[in-house]
């Protein structure tokens, strides 16, 4: 698959494509739908299958401040559209500019010029160019007139998470709020996961037997409320079952919030400065402070006895 950076490097002889746009954040099930009907379709067609996506998130740049938590960041959502066997994906970036530009030139350019889109996919509600003056309909008369078709799938794909209610990224970013993150599976089709760099924390974890990767997790995650987790750890291409911390260890009096793995009876990692990825299962408890180390470290022991059985280490 293709990662594109902007219009710039798409191939002179790509061809025609059948194309979706959007966030995609999470590529949670209902993204998964769209985008299945893209690869579907552009095989019938003999066409490429292209997702068009943005970055930043274009509410940071029409309203600073206003990023939404990050289901995937970027790379991990090209990987999970690779999977679903997309030949392209188009990362555009995301400026006031772009912001302010009519459906009619957003159209042109993207899909008519760069791509020769001959079929494009969404949902119904799916709106476009400046302040989202653009929907379902105008695309498709702009198609028209462009010699491309659009297609509108009704995405009444609902589950038992969240009541029932649609497959949506608004939703998995609640469920993982609440540290529902059994729910936010079920709405993604996979475990959240939470990525970033191991850094060096205060090594407690260390001194008490349990050593942990501290992970600075990507800008803008959307981290799980504080809790304890079963999960996995993955490092190195390595994929280890993991007691999972989030929160503040009030035990100690912390103050900075932290994502912290430990490796399930896995001695001498060395994973300072290593890119990893901590995978959310099911939530065990809540942060608790005790009275004594002796305390904690019974509770720990416990803690990781339970992810122990339900990750089948």
């Amino acid at each position: 698959m293709q990662r594109w950076l902007g219009l710039e490097e798409i191939p002179g002889d790509w061809g025609r494509s059948v194309v979706t746009i959007g966030s995609f954040d999470g590529v949670h099930r209902g993204h998964q739908l769209i985008i299945r009907r893209v690869v579907e379709r552009a095989r019938e067609l003999g066409a490429k299958a292209v997702v068009v996506t943005f970055d930043p998130h274009p509410s940071e740049v029409v309203r600073p401040g206003s990023h939404p938590a990050l289901l995937a960041p970027q790379p991990r959502r090209a990987e999970l559209m690779a999977e679903l066997g997309v030949d392209a994906v188009l990362v555009i970036p995301f400026t006031r500019e772009l912001s302010q530009q009519s459906p009619e030139e957003f159209v042109q350019q993207v899909l008519v010029d760069a791509l020769e889109a001959r079929l494009v996919i969404e949902g119904p509600n799916f709106r476009f160019g400046h302040k989202a003056a653009g929907n379902v309909g105008l695309l498709a008369e702009l198609g028209r007139a462009a010699d491309f078709e659009v297609e509108v799938i009704d995405l009444k794909v609902r589950g038992a998470a969240g009541g029932g209610e649609p497959f949506s990224s608004t939703l998995v970013r609640r469920l993982i709020a609440e540290g529902d993150v059994a729910a936010a599976a079920e709405v993604l089709g996979r475990p959240h996961r939470v990525e970033g760099e191991v850094v060096r924390g205060a090594q407690r974890g260390r001194e008490l037997g349990f050593p942990t990767a501290n992970v600075d997790s990507v800008a803008h995650s959307a981290v799980p409320a504080d809790g304890v987790y079963a999960g996995w750890l993955t490092a190195a291409g390595e994929r280890m079952p993991a007691a999972i911390s989030v929160g503040t260890n009030p035990t100690f009096d912390g103050t900075a919030r932290t994502v912290e793995a430990y490796a399930i009876d896995r001695v001498g990692l060395d994973l300072y400065g290593l890119h990893v990825a901590v995978d959310f299962l099911a939530y065990l408890r809540g942060m608790e402070k005790f009275d004594s180390i002796e305390a904690l470290l019974d509770r720990m022991a416990d803690d990781v006895k339970q992810a122990r059985d339900l990750t089948g280490a």
